[in-house]
């Protein structure tokens, strides 16, 4: 079983990576269509949703499934989806604006999808920051745990700005939205203080006569 664990760890990694190593393939095959930028934009920043979103699925799995060996995946997912939140900010910096910052603090206050986005990013930053073991020793376990809530505020930010993005079809957000209710449902019936009011209440002890 260790085995097999230490396998996919690295399969994993490496799927993770293929968006990335795909882009740029394509950025150097120049397949990158009409409008290159358009296209780095998008994909950097929808793959950084989709990993955000399978972080917050790690825990909803375990313990649906029992399988612990998947929380050795969860520091993972959440790096890549600050490192695909980094490109997509990147992007939108260095080849759309080229650090123009008049222009980028006009963007922030008149388009509302822009200042949700950017604020996103600023809450996955202490996350990636204090995701090594030393910083968690260094903050303790339950105020590591505190901090590391703000990943459904991401989450919900992160929705929110693909939703606003999208100015015609907004069947793509839609669907992302559905699937983090469903996350944070899951999580809510699977938290621990639900756990606990359920063991309460069907105790074996409460239908003693």
């Amino acid at each position: 079983m260790r085995g097999v664990e230490g396998f996919f760890k690295p399969a994993v990694f490496f799927v993770c990576l293929l968006p990335a190593i795909m882009l740029a393939w394509h950025g150097w095959r120049d397949l990158l269509g009409a409008n290159p930028i358009e296209t780095i934009t998008h994909d950097t920043g929808i793959w950084g949703l989709r990993m955000l979103l399978l972080t917050l699925a790690v825990t909803p799995v375990r313990k649906i499934t029992g399988w612990n060996g998947v929380m050795r995946l969860r520091r993972m997912l959440g790096l890549f989806a600050f490192f695909y939140a980094a490109l997509h900010l990147m992007t939108y910096f260095w080849l759309d604006q080229f650090f123009f910052w008049e222009e980028i603090w006009f963007d922030i206050q008149e388009r509302p999808f822009i200042s949700i986005g950017l604020a996103t990013f600023l809450l996955l930053v202490p996350l990636a920051l204090s995701s090594p073991t030393a910083a968690m020793r260094w903050l303790g376990g339950r105020r590591w745990q505190r901090l590391h809530r703000i990943v459904y505020v991401a989450a919900i930010g992160g929705v929110v700005h693909y939703w606003w993005l999208v100015k015609a079809d907004a069947r793509s957000p839609q669907i992302y939205a559905v699937l983090l209710a469903v996350l944070l449902v899951v999580r809510l019936l699977y938290g621990r203080w639900f756990t606990g009011l359920l063991s309460q209440l069907f105790s074996p002890s409460r239908f003693r006569v």
